[in-house]
């Protein structure tokens, strides 16, 4: 598929993403469906096609899906008691700053309450906060902030960082070692889960930097700082085993993978040797994966969670041409460490048109698990088909 059919293909995507969830065409009856994940990826799929035809009508629906989710998610849900933002801050306090209390996930079901036991299963469909899904909310206001040029949504993603980093990091070892709870409630008062995701140190040391670097970029003294934050989350990383057989779990290693090689390339991160720890387990990752589940049939498989894979694997392209354009920014060990792991990850790139052109056969699309789930499905199926903006770095 080329550049010009995949963006005809992705603008139908998302323009029916826009009607269906009530982006588009609200009215006074209209209750908007958010959901901080898949709103996350389809703010950066507006941003490219807005990158990709220069119609403001695209950046309009991505400044508009913001808004929206602040005001939804960053909000007690309608039905409930308390009311207002969760953040606790007054109406007008709480439109300046719509990310302090974090953002709820959007799920159908109230969170659990204090006194009812833990349900392991239930657990997956209640309400809450879940710390991987604020960090894609970050890099989605930080690419805001670089598209528009307005520092707004960088001071709402950086006060994003402080809130969830204070509230999910706890002291998990009498000696001080730190940890990340999975889910927290709404209103971030107590751990709905206190078990740490295996990548969500990653993923926010990542996203932590990534808002760091655009406000070097910036170059304001007003933007609070995150040096504490992202070092904390760097020590939550160093020496973990990151390797995974979980197809979005690869996925979001890559998309990390090639977020600090950006950094490192604008000379926002110096820590190679973990740059090189997620390299190795990223590659150790797709050698034990191997794509099998490819042979699996469509009723067995979750298409969201293949399609953060095929999203992680069009990073490979970008990671090689960027290493090939910035060699000289990568010393000479480096180079040499470097090269034939390059190689070993290039040799996965097909999967990922392989996943594309499975998930866009209608007939695969029958399932129970597509039907479910359609609209994170269909979002990250288009941010697949057109990765650039939700890949690019500051």
């Amino acid at each position: 598929m080329n550049k010009e059919q995949s963006t005809i293909l992705v603008s139908q995507i998302m323009l029916d993403f826009a009607d269906g969830t009530g982006l588009a065409g609200e009215g006074e009856e209209t209750t908007p469906r958010r959901y901080l994940w898949t709103d996350a990826f389809a703010v950066c799929n507006f941003l490219e096609l807005y990158h990709r035809s220069q119609d403001e009508s695209w950046l309009d629906l991505a400044k508009h899906l913001v808004d929206q989710v602040h005001h939804v998610l960053g909000r007690h849900r309608a039905e409930g008691s308390p009311s207002g933002w969760i953040s606790g801050l007054s109406e007008a306090e709480g439109e300046l700053h719509p990310t302090r209390g974090g953002l709820r996930i959007g799920k159908q079901l109230k969170e659990r309450a204090p006194d009812e036991p833990t349900d392991d299963r239930l657990e997956w469909e209640r309400d809450g906060q879940y710390y991987h899904y604020l960090t894609k909310w970050m890099h989605a206001l930080r690419c805001m902030s670089r598209v528009t040029g307005d520092v707004t949504y960088l001071r709402w993603g950086i006060e994003l960082a402080q809130t969830a980093h204070a509230a999910f990091c706890y002291p998990a070892t009498p000696e001080g070692t730190r940890a990340l709870h999975w889910k927290m409630s709404s209103d971030l008062t107590r751990p709905l889960v206190r078990s740490m995701g295996q990548h969500d140190p990653l993923d926010g040391f990542t996203a932590c930097s990534e808002l760091q670097s655009e406000a070097r970029t910036f170059g304001t003294e007003t933007l609070p700082d995150l040096g504490r934050e992202i070092e904390e989350l760097a020590a939550m990383c160093r020496g973990k085993d990151l390797a995974t057989d979980d197809a979005l779990g690869i996925g979001g290693m890559l998309c990390d993978m090639v977020s600090m090689e950006q950094l490192i390339i604008k000379g926002d991160f110096h820590d190679l040797e973990l740059f090189q720890q997620v390299v190795d387990a990223a590659l150790l990752s797709l050698q034990e994966t191997g794509g099998g589940f490819l042979d699996v049939s469509a009723k067995y498989r979750l298409p969201f969670r293949e399609l953060g894979l095929s999203i992680g694997l069009r990073g490979i392209e970008r990671f090689a041409r960027l290493v090939d354009k910035y060699s000289d920014v990568f010393h000479e060990e480096v180079s040499s460490w470097l090269q034939p792991r390059l190689e070993g990850l290039t040799w996965y790139l097909p999967l990922s048109e392989k996943i594309e052109r499975y998930w866009l056969d209608e007939k695969n699309k029958g399932t129970e698990n597509w039907k479910a789930h359609r609209d994170i499905n269909m979002v990250m199926l288009a941010t697949s088909l057109a990765p650039e903006e939700f890949l690019r770095g500051s």
